[in-house]
């Protein structure tokens, strides 16, 4: 067979593979029950295993080695752009449609589709009623008491090593399974990124791998703000995709915990996320609400503030519309600001039972 109808083929049997991602994509419950409930824990809880036998951040050096490809491909293609006959000019766009197919299933069956799935708060029985004003800074004097409670126990000088966030971590999540099973986590991978340095300047406390299945975090941010965003990364790789839904599981695993380092950032993790929507839909209670808090809070929060002022560069702005693209790529409508949607879900969770 003549190599261009070969490759003609391949990108025809790409497509169909795509198409019927891009189909399957489009079903909640088919998703759910044969891929995030089937098919993922299996492939997830294997590429962790695989994974955690390495020291260093595995999918991190997958990716530099794409990119570098990526690159020198395109360096090559450049440098020969001269010669390059009819037919190149047909070949080369059709390889890297092919490239872009192989990209898309990848990324799709590795973990993507998990952006699907129907929302994780009907599997927890959390419902999705809206809040008004007032029971908003009801919620937020309901947080403010639990970290001015709080912050007083937690150990001033705590550090954490990636071993000892990693047990505590653990040991959360198998408290949580107790009550629900979804929180079963298996073959755990926690890896340093590669440069906290690196991602610190670009304003990223931590990131799932789905390459590796690797839970990656900045092991240089505060240790009263660590220990949510691992509980945060671990509910992406047991197959929450989308923003507000990890944070919310994180907040349940971590504000659950045995270790009161855990409840605290827990508690002052949603509290920054409730006093941001606060500020932005009535900023007299917010006012009244800042005033409520503890030193000892406002110092966390201003320790905080400096490590981010020291770290971060307008590269943070730019990596934020990026990855509003994807969010919204991905069926996160309001992208980057599904962040805040666990407002939401806080409000549901803790709001008075009649």
């Amino acid at each position: 067979m003549p190599f261009s109808r070969k490759l003609l083929l391949t990108s025809a049997i790409l497509f169909s593979i795509a198409l019927l991602i891009f189909i399957f994509d489009l079903s909640p419950s088919l998703v759910l029950n044969y891929y995030s409930t089937g098919f993922y824990p299996i492939l997830s809880a294997s590429l962790r295993w695989i994974s955690s036998l390495l020291p260093f951040a595995l999918g991190d050096i997958l990716y530099a080695l794409l990119i570098f490809i990526a690159l020198r491909s395109i360096f090559l293609l450049f440098k020969k752009r001269k010669s390059l006959t009819k037919k190149d000019r047909f070949i080369i766009p059709l390889k890297g449609l092919n490239i872009l197919f192989i990209l898309y299933i990848s990324f799709k069956l590795l973990w993507g589709l998990n952006y699907a799935r129907p929302s994780i708060s009907t599997q927890l029985s959390i419902g999705d009623e809206k809040y008004s004003i007032k029971e908003l800074v009801l919620l937020s004097n309901f947080f403010i008491n639990k970290v001015n409670e709080l912050q007083p126990q937690i150990n001033p000088k705590q550090t954490y090593s990636l071993k000892e966030i990693k047990e505590k971590s653990v040991l959360a999540y198998q408290k949580m399974q107790q009550k629900q099973p979804f929180f079963t986590y298996t073959s755990p991978s926690f890896k340093p990124a590669i440069s906290s340095y690196t991602i610190s300047k670009i304003g990223i406390e931590g990131y799932y791998n789905p390459l590796s299945g690797e839970a990656n975090l900045n092991m240089l941010l505060p240790a009263w703000v660590l220990p949510f965003v691992a509980c945060h990364e671990i509910s992406h790789q047991l197959g929450i995709a989308r923003e507000d839904e990890a944070n919310l599981v994180g907040y349940l695993t971590a504000t659950n915990s045995d270790d009161v380092n855990f409840r605290y950032s827990a508690n002052y993790n949603m509290l920054r996320y409730l006093l941001l929507e606060v500020r932005i839909k009535s900023p007299e209670d917010y006012e009244a609400l800042y005033k409520k808090i503890a030193p000892g809070v406002l110092a966390n929060f201003k320790a905080e503030s400096d490590f981010w002022r020291k770290y971060n560069s307008q590269m943070s702005g730019y990596m934020n519309v990026a990855f509003d693209k994807f969010l919204k790529l991905n069926n996160q409508k309001s992208g980057i600001k599904s962040y805040q949607n666990i407002v939401i879900w806080l409000w549901n969770y803790h709001k008075p039972k009649h």
